[in-house]
């Protein structure tokens, strides 16, 4: 029996130290909370207005919320704004952002639209400190690259914007070159994790097991039941950010369970 109870407390202390999350200040945090954020600008579901497009960046500066946008960086070393892995939904073309130049994603066009892949610079312009900006680093052979042009970019901007990504290296990277700036896990339920990422890493990803790389102080999980890991941190101080809601119906109820909700298709 005494050996029995060492391991189980020997395991506890090993899921405490692999999911414990980083603190935060209340400063960090203030420009965050309570606040809604516009999944890839305040864009129309029929992509007249694209996703991540300056039209629908100003329409959320316009409206008064911040957004969540994701950045990637091309082969020649710019930050754009672009989500996907891959070009085709977005523009038609099969490629990876970070094998073009810059001069040839200028000449791809927005979901039919007139509308470009916008820089990270001129998506900063637009927001200029007006609204808070939650950004997500897409994980890519470059990614070392786009983190260290990234922080460079953000250390000159003079606005909040706090950090997010998938990868769990990304996020440490933060941790260690840019403390003071709050940043944070993106998670989701192991089911909807997909090829490529291996079942054994979406495991570990789904139950935040990686967060003693990054020390994560904010916890985006995906909308729908949450491991116990999830709700752990946030009981030991990590803010509860939720993604994504599609329904205007349930946008005050999410707002009472999370520090800050990032939405689409509707406007809170």
């Amino acid at each position: 029996m005494f050996w029995l109870i060492t391991v189980i407390c020997v395991l506890l202390l090993l899921w405490l130290f692999l999911i414990f999350p980083g603190r935060s200040s209340a400063a960090a945090r203030a420009p965050f909370q309570g606040r809604t954020f516009a999944h890839r600008g305040l864009y129309s579901p029929d992509q007249s207005v694209p996703e991540n497009s300056l039209p629908a960046f100003r329409r959320a500066v316009e409206a008064g919320y911040g957004a969540e946008l994701d950045v990637q960086l091309t082969r020649d070393g710019h930050v754009v704004v672009f989500h996907d892995d891959d070009l085709a939904r977005g523009t038609g073309l099969n490629g990876r952002i970070c094998d073009l130049t810059l001069d040839q994603v200028h000449q791809l066009r927005l979901f039919g639209t007139d509308e470009r892949i916008p820089l990270f610079a001129d998506v900063l312009a637009v927001f200029a400190g007006k609204q808070p900006l939650i950004v997500e680093l897409k994980s890519a052979p470059n990614a070392s690259a786009l983190c260290e042009a990234v922080y460079r970019m953000l250390a000159e901007y003079n606005g909040p914007a706090c950090v997010e990504s998938f990868d769990p290296k990304i996020v440490r990277w933060f941790r260690v070159h840019d403390p003071r700036r709050l940043r944070g896990q993106l998670a989701m339920a192991f089911c909807f994790y997909k090829a490529p990422t291996p079942a054994w890493l979406a495991f570990l990803l789904s139950r935040l097991l990686t967060g003693f790389l990054a020390r994560p102080q904010f916890i985006a999980y995906g909308l729908g039941p949450k491991c116990l890991s999830a709700r752990f941190c946030e009981s030991l101080g990590a803010m509860k950010v939720c993604w994504t809601s599609r329904e205007a119906e349930q946008h005050s109820r999410l707002m009472a369970e999370n520090d800050a909700v990032i939405f689409e298709a509707y406007r809170p």
